[in-house]
Order: structure tokens, then C-alpha cells, then sequence
């Protein structure tokens, strides 16, 4: 292993390394689709986005980070959106694909770290994240940030889902570091979130989700946040 930093990205490197290897970690976790978590039960879209949708958001183009077994990117391809939908995990992005095969619905899903995801510069409508944000080290929001004004066309708009603090600790950044650990997530204060974004995005939705009684044809839980942000020119 490199052991010199010559430059910013052998920071950050150095840093992953401190934390749990994300491929292994989320190939392990969709291995088993019988395991009892929430999302996994539930085909339909998150209520937030179909929400942002019935209020007037009408994207052409789509970037998906973390889009898991594919709710979102479904969902949004029936709208008639160009969807590009990103996974680190092969088993995420087969179910992904299965799913959307079943739907007859078209999307192009790229099992790839969105750090090394290429992509034309201002192209995206709209970004959506639901449940990568709050499994991203510290060390790696700024580069995260950076890669979605990238994405985004001016004016474009930016949604994500995260862990509040009923969903995992509010664990410290430094903490991440002392303890070597994320565990299940950083759970965020409403504070705390809205100071990662507030300098580049005007944050325009900011709510717990609604929580959705299984079965049901949206996902919902109230130990998330949801929020519509657009990005500031």
C-alpha cells in the first residue's frame, strides 16, 4: 500500500482506510433478499419523491446515487425520466436490473463508485440520494458535494434521504475517526444537516418522511429525513 500523501486524494485514501471496505460491506448486505429490512419489502418509490413529482418536479435527465433494488430509478423512468442509476454492490445492481426488466422500464444502472462515476459536466436535471449520504465517511462529503453541482444543470435540484437521529447516533466526525467505525450510519440533527448543505444548495423541503404502513405501494420511515434542495449558481 501507497504509505506517501502527495496530493488530496492520497488523503483521502489514507482515511478510507481507517473505515470498512464499502464494495464487500454492501455486496454482504444485498446477498440475502429475504433479510428483514424495511426497503426490501417494498417495490414502490420513496413517498417523498412521488411527492416532489406531484408538485411539479419534471426532470429530463437523472442521476440515482446508491439506487440499491431500484425503487427510485423505476419510478422515475415511468415518469418518463433518463435515468442513470449508480450501485457499488453487483447484488444491488442484478436485483436493480431484474426489477426494472419486470417493469418493462429502461435505465441505465452502472455498478460504480460515484468517486469514479464519469459523466458530461451540467447534464443532470436532478440528483437523488436516498440512504447512501448517511453511510459516507466525513472525509469524503466535500468531494460528494462537489460531484453534485458538477452533475447538475443550473438551477437544478438536488434530494436526498438520511438518517435522523431516531434512525443511528448522531456520531461526532471526529468520533468516525477515534472509534474507526461508522457503525449503522451517521443519524443527523436537522442542524447538522442543513450546515453541510446551506452554502451550496437553497434548501426549499426539509421533513421527517411519512411513515408507511407495510404493505403499501410507497416507502416511508419516520427515523428519515427528506428534503428538496436546489443548487445555488
Amino acid at each position: 500500500m501507497k504509505k506517501t500523501i502527495l496530493n488530496y486524494d492520497d488523503l483521502l485514501v489514507m482515511l478510507d482506510d481507517f473505515l470498512r471496505e464499502p464494495k464487500a460491506f454492501w455486496d454482504d448486505f444485498y446477498e440475502d433478499r429475504t433479510k428483514e429490512i424495511p426497503f426490501f419489502k417494498v417495490k414502490g418509490p420513496d413517498e417523498n419523491l412521488v411527492e416532489y413529482f406531484s408538485k411539479g418536479l419534471s426532470p429530463e435527465k437523472v442521476l440515482e446515487l446508491g439506487c440499491g433494488p431500484g425503487r427510485n430509478a423505476i419510478y422515475m423512468a415511468k415518469q418518463g425520466c433518463e435515468v442513470d442509476a449508480l450501485d457499488i454492490s453487483e447484488n444491488a445492481i442484478d436485483w436493480a436490473k431484474e426489477r426494472a426488466n419486470e417493469e418493462g422500464v429502461n435505465i441505465n444502472f452502472h455498478c460504480i463508485s460515484l468517486f469514479e462515476f464519469e459523466f458530461d459536466p451540467h447534464s443532470y436535471d436532478f440528483v437523488y440520494d436516498c440512504g447512501l449520504f448517511h453511510h459516507l465517511a466525513p472525509h469524503r462529503r466535500l468531494t460528494y458535494i462537489r460531484m453534485i453541482k458538477k452533475a447538475l444543470k443550473k438551477d437544478g435540484q438536488f434530494g436526498i434521504v438520511c438518517f435522523n437521529t431516531d434512525g443511528a447516533l448522531d456520531t461526532s466526525d471526529w468520533d468516525v475517526y477515534k472509534e474507526k467505525s461508522l457503525k449503522r450510519g451517521i443519524g443527523y440533527t436537522e442542524e447538522r444537516l442543513k450546515e453541510v448543505f446551506e452554502n451550496d444548495f437553497t434548501i426549499k423541503e426539509f421533513r421527517k418522511m411519512k411513515k408507511i404502513i407495510q404493505p403499501g405501494d410507497l416507502f416511508g420511515e419516520d427515523f428519515l429525513w427528506g428534503s428538496l434542495m436546489q443548487v445555488k449558481n
